[in-house]
């Protein structure tokens, strides 16, 4: 698709079809983590979760970060022969990066799982580095389909494997429980899932361009030192934002452990309660799903908007987007930290660590905060400062790791998570503000906000000492059930009627979010008394 056929509608289908699609994607997998702990257990489950930050680093830069970097210099141009010798220099490099990566990965195994505390992690690491190996197809294909609009091919893709890599991690994890493997086989089996997925991935987008790519460059010379720059400063300031999440979890591997055993915690016990703590992982990133999805649909409309009018019709949903964030990210926290004891029996079986895992879920907050803002700055061109805000944040998360995990066990680093996304958090506003000189949001919407949130709060522990009561304390997965489901659809509910009641979000607001027709006429009837 040329530049000059790009219209409102075409980008913001292509939106709405990559928002979709990416919905489903974070899902799947958050969701399937669910069912692979009760497979595993939690020392299987952090065996899990130690080696899939170093595979998940890559698929995100690649899927996300590098595709991006590559669509944006081939919108750059209109010339057939420029954008196969940008493709042809795009995927050698790449390709270059993943053979090194690969190499250092696979022959550093031994070398990482002992700096993790675990040698017995090393076979899990070198399985993983065959990921890297399909990093320049999917980056050069996504990236390919990205300059054209065509969204559906990369839609499909990403779905496509997702579902293939959860269904192989499902299905292998339990074949191997059943079939008696030891934990780090059946890890090894999952790790396996994802080189599957993002081979199938590959596969996909490849049946799909058929011989769109197939044409040489001949002939033609482009700036190979800036292409090669800016595909490595692009993928890296794109891709920060998603791959901070994944980063987090790299520096938990790293220290948690071992800092846990050099504080006298015998190591099986040691593992077992960060396969415990890993339980957060899922619910951050459920949680935060529904306020980032909600905000990151807003973001194109602002992308568009900075674009055409030089940043001042932008505004408005500059606004909504901050409004947004705040509103789900502030309530699933909330809501979610006060039922954890419940979810966490209802999910995980035991309510084992059910404060630390509460002090965990606040971090959806800063992260409804930290991600829709990323990628407002993002797609207005300002990518390098929310970038470097985000290693700050890293790094202050792995000084108080340092710090808290010895005297506060996996509270300690629950709670440094919370610190290091803050920090990011309170940065990325002052420079938001710079750059927007526009007020976010008035006190009566902060203050409508706390009222919902006193509302829905008491409203959750009435009805769980209510069952509390009736069940005698049970501590069931039936009795957490009870308790749990009626909880959130109470809790929900008394919290969107006020802030419907409130108007802090006006109905042509809520006509902006997906589903919002729904909630703009359910507010129509709340306020009609009003007008």
């Amino acid at each position: 698709m040329a530049a000059s056929e790009w219209t409102m509608k075409t980008f913001m289908k292509g939106a709405s079809i990559l928002t979709i699609s990416a919905l489903i994607v974070k899902l799947l997998g958050a969701v399937y983590r669910v069912p692979f702990q009760n497979l595993v257990g939690d020392k299987g489950f952090y065996i899990y979760q130690q080696v899939y930050p170093f595979i998940g680093i890559f698929i995100i830069w690649t899927t996300y970060g590098a595709a991006v970097a590559i669509s944006k210099l081939l919108a750059s141009t209109q010339l057939p022969e420029e954008r196969r010798a940008i493709l042809k220099l795009s995927f050698v490099y790449l390709g270059v990066l993943s053979i090194i990566a690969f190499v250092a990965l696979f022959s550093g195994a031994s070398l990482i799982a002992s700096l993790m505390g675990d040698p017995e992690l090393a076979p899990l690491l070198r399985t993983g580095a065959y990921v890297l190996l399909v990093m320049p197809f999917l980056a050069v294909f996504k990236g390919t389909f990205q300059s054209r609009g065509e969204m559906v091919p990369i839609a499909v893709s990403g779905v496509g494997e997702q579902g293939i890599r959860v269904a192989i991690i499902l299905i292998g994890t339990w074949a191997a429980v059943q079939s008696g493997a030891s934990l780090y086989e059946t890890g090894t089996i999952a790790v396996w899932g994802a080189v599957i997925g993002q081979t199938a991935g590959v596969v996909l987008l490849a049946l799909w361009s058929r011989n769109s790519l197939n044409a040489p460059a001949i002939g033609f010379s482009i700036d190979k030192r800036r292409v090669i720059k800016e595909l490595t400063l692009v993928s890296l300031s794109v891709s920060a934002s998603s791959l901070i999440l994944l980063l987090y979890q790299m520096a938990d591997a790293f220290t948690i452990l071992n800092l846990l055993m050099s504080s006298g915690v015998h190591e099986e016990v040691a593992m077992t309660g960060k396969g415990i703590y890993d339980r957060g992982q899922p619910l951050v990133q459920l949680g935060s799903l529904i306020a980032t999805t909600l905000a990151m649909a807003i973001v194109p409309l602002i992308s568009y908007h900075t674009t055409v009018s030089g940043g001042r019709s932008a505004w408005p949903f500059v606004r909504l987007t901050f409004r947004v964030a705040i509103l789900f990210g502030w309530a699933a926290a909330v809501g979610l930290a006060a039922l954890l004891p419940q979810v966490n029996v209802l999910l995980f079986e035991t309510s084992e660590e059910s404060f630390a895992l509460a002090v965990f879920c606040v971090q959806i907050f800063w992260l409804s905060l930290v991600l829709p803002l990323c990628a407002i700055l993002q797609g207005a061109g300002s990518g390098k400062i929310p970038a470097l805000l985000l290693l700050v944040g890293l790094a202050v998360k792995i000084l108080a790791n340092v710090l808290l995990v010895p005297v506060y066990g996996v509270t300690g680093a629950a709670l440094a998570g919370n610190i290091g996304f803050a920090v990011t958090a309170a940065g990325l506003l002052v420079y938001f503000k710079r750059m927007w000189p526009v007020r976010l949001a008035p006190g009566r919407f902060y203050g409508w906000i706390l009222l919902a949130t006193i509302a829905m709060i008491v409203v959750v522990e009435l009805w769980l000492w209510i069952i509390s009561t009736f069940t005698q304390g049970g501590n069931s997965r039936s009795v957490a059930a009870l308790s749990a489901f009626p909880a959130v659809m109470l809790g929900a509910s008394v919290f969107l009627i006020i802030v419907m009641k409130s108007r802090i979000l006006a109905e042509k607001d809520w006509y902006l979010l997906p589903f919002g027709k729904r909630f703009a006429r359910v507010q129509l009837l709340l306020t009609k008394k009003r007008r």
